[in-house]
C-alpha cells in the first residue's frame, strides 16, 4: 500500500460532502457517499481508479450519484447490514419527500466492527444507529481518519427525526464515538467541516 490521501467533493441540494480515499501510487480510490453525479468522470480526469462504493447511511442526499458510478465504475456498493431496507425504500431514504424517488442496492452487507480490505486500503465498521437504523462510520486506522456521515459533525450532530432515526439511540452512538476514540482523530462528518474528536469532546455541547 502507498500513501493515502483523502479528497473530498461538496455536493446536492444540501451540499454533502463526498469523500474519497485514495492510493496516491496506485491511483485506486474508494468514494464515500456519493451524493450526485458526474463523479466518475471528475475522479478519472485526475487518475483515479473507483474501486468501491461506501454508504455511512441511506438517506437520499448521500446515495443519489451511485447507480451512475456503479455502471461506469463496475465498483459494489458497501453498506451496514441494518440499512439495506432503506436504502432501498423511497420512503424511508426520504428521496419521496423531495418528489425524486431513488433507491440503491447494497452488494456488500457490513456487520459492526467488521474489517475489510479493497485494493490495499483499511477500513473498520462502526455501528452508530440514531440517525438512520444502519448509520455507521468508517474508520481508517493508519491515518486516524473516521468518516462519521450524519452521526457526528464539526459542533454539532445529526437529526433523529427522519424514518428510522431515533434520538436516545443517536446520543448513544455519538458519545460511544467520543469516548472510543484518541483526540487526535480526524473527523470527516457528512456536512460542514472537519473537525478532531479531541475538540468536539472539549466544545461540542451533545459531546458534554
Amino acid at each position: 500500500m502507498g500513501k493515502l490521501k483523502v479528497g473530498k467533493m461538496v455536493l446536492g441540494m444540501v451540499e454533502t460532502n463526498c469523500y474519497f480515499v485514495y492510493d496516491v501510487e496506485t491511483g485506486n480510490a474508494v468514494v464515500i457517499d456519493p451524493a450526485k453525479n458526474g463523479l466518475y468522470d471528475k475522479l478519472s480526469e485526475n487518475g483515479l481508479k473507483v474501486c468501491a462504493i461506501l454508504l455511512t447511511h441511506g438517506h437520499f442526499d448521500h446515495i443519489m450519484g451511485v447507480h451512475e458510478l456503479t455502471k461506469l465504475s463496475g465498483a459494489k456498493l458497501y453498506a451496514l447490514d441494518a440499512e439495506v431496507k432503506l436504502c432501498g425504500d423511497a420512503d424511508l431514504n426520504a428521496s419521496n419527500q423531495i418528489r425524486r424517488p431513488y433507491t440503491v442496492e447494497v452488494d456488500e452487507k457490513l456487520t459492526d466492527g467488521q474489517e475489510f480490505d479493497i485494493e490495499g486500503m483499511h477500513f473498520k465498521v462502526i455501528a452508530t444507529p440514531g440517525h438512520t437504523a444502519g448509520s455507521c462510520c468508517y474508520y481508517v486506522e493508519s491515518e486516524k481518519w473516521l468518516f462519521s456521515g450524519d452521526t457526528l459533525f464539526c459542533g454539532s450532530i445529526g437529526r433523529s427525526d427522519l424514518p428510522t432515526g431515533d434520538g436516545r439511540v443517536l446520543m448513544q452512538s455519538v458519545h460511544m464515538l467520543v469516548d472510543t476514540f484518541d483526540p487526535d482523530v480526524k473527523v470527516y462528518p457528512g456536512h460542514g467541516d472537519s473537525t478532531t474528536i479531541g475538540c468536539e469532546k472539549d466544545s461540542n455541547p451533545f459531546c458534554a
